[in-house]
């Protein structure tokens, strides 16, 4: 009994021994830290003396040997964005540039439909212009000046002779060609001017005589448009008349449009 009781202390003892190993001698310090490369073990203490703090010389040394990784963040901007929002109001328009140079013609496009009919234009002016007139009257000259009104009509076109003031109107300006024929009177004088407004432009004209003769006058005149021309008597101051029998014309005065004017 004294011998099982011995032995189960000796057991005691001895093992820790076993589990733990037995103390070795531990390392100096100071002679880790002097391996003839420089190099050290990972089991070196940081700190010689066992102390927390770290001196300047030996942070450095040590951040030298073991050299942090750089740490860079990255964010993935497509996990972040979000729904799209709504449109902006627009912005100031800005400044105009320059102008460029024209491009080139392109090519031509599709005929595009019927317009609408539009409005109506004004009336085309006639570009003819005719009449001939003629007397069957005689005509004696007063105290003033008379127009020569005549009460045949031969060719009157649009009308545009009036035939109660003996005067043709010009509608269409351009040249125009006239003729007056006139019947004289024994022994009385023949005094008559073609008129052009209130201008005279040639005389038609024949002296007394012991018989009657057909006279006649012929001129071209340019004529602006609202123009007149007609025929005048000549005042009283001589025995002046032109001739007729009531039955047959012996007086005429006719007139055509030779050419428009390009206006």
């Amino acid at each position: 009994m004294v011998m099982i009781q011995l032995r189960a202390r000796v057991a005691f003892l001895v093992l820790p021994l076993f589990v733990f190993g037995a103390p070795a001698d531990e390392p100096d310090p100071k002679e880790a830290t002097t391996l003839p490369n420089g190099c050290r073990r990972c089991c070196d203490p940081l700190d010689s003396h066992g102390s927390s703090e770290v001196t300047p010389g030996t942070a450095g040394r040590h951040s030298s040997l073991y050299p942090m990784p750089e740490v860079r963040p990255y964010i993935n901007i497509t996990i972040l964005k979000g729904d799209k929002g709504d449109r902006g109001e627009p912005g100031i328009p800005g400044k105009w540039g320059k102008e460029g140079a024209p491009g080139e013609r392109g090519s031509q496009g599709q005929k595009g439909s019927k317009g609408q009919m539009g409005a109506p234009g004004d009336p085309c002016k006639h570009q003819y212009a005719a009449f001939s007139v003629g007397r069957k009257k005689a005509l004696h000259s007063s105290e003033g000046y008379q127009a020569l009104i005549f009460d045949t009509v031969f060719v009157n076109l649009y009308g545009h002779f009036d035939m109660f003031k003996g005067k043709f109107y010009c509608y269409t300006a351009g040249l125009y060609y006239f003729s007056l024929n006139v019947h004289t009177w024994n022994f009385k004088e023949t005094y008559m001017h073609v008129m052009h407004n209130d201008q005279e432009q040639v005389i038609l004209y024949a002296q007394p005589s012991d018989r009657s003769i057909m006279q006649s006058q012929s001129l071209m005149l340019e004529l602006r448009e609202n123009d007149e021309v007609w025929v005048r008597l000549y005042k009283r101051e001589r025995e002046n008349a032109i001739y007729s029998d009531d039955v047959d014309i012996y007086i005429t005065f006719s007139g055509y449009l030779i050419k428009p004017s390009l206006e």
